[in-house]
């Protein structure tokens, strides 16, 4: 699809700061935004990672939508990360205070995997390609 030039996943957060620190430890890398109402990580060329408080996403959906507050602790999406070293990213999503959902195993798609969920109960998982 080339027409998409960037891709940009924003997480609705209860709390921006804790949210921003919390993934700047999962990622161990500062945030390239972090202002009021938005916090940004450039995962990749073409891809970043934002972060917005509940409250603020709330005012632009103007009641036309439940209040994500009525979301939280509920997993509402999946961030699926392909990485490097899967023991290395299990270990620091553990030391980073991520809550550990399931443990690293061969999955039966082709993936090794583990799952973890965030402050927000969205669910985080690093995999490896078997």
């Amino acid at each position: 699809m080339k027409h998409i030039q960037f891709i940009e996943t924003v997480l609705y957060v209860n709390d921006q700061q804790a949210s921003a620190d919390f993934y700047t430890k999962i990622f161990r890398r500062n945030p390239d935004l972090n202002v009021p109402g938005m916090t940004e990580f450039r995962l990749a060329e073409n891809c970043k990672l934002g972060l917005m408080p509940n409250n603020g996403i709330a005012k632009i959906l103007s009641g036309r939508t439940p209040h994500p507050d009525q979301g939280n602790g509920i997993p509402r999406c999946e961030l699926y990360f392909y990485v490097e070293d899967l023991e290395l990213e299990s270990d620091n999503a553990i030391n980073s205070g991520a809550k550990l959902i399931s443990p690293i195993e061969d999955r039966d798609w082709g993936d090794k995997v583990c799952y973890f969920a965030d402050l927000d109960g969205h669910i985080i998982a690093f995999a490896k390609k078997l």
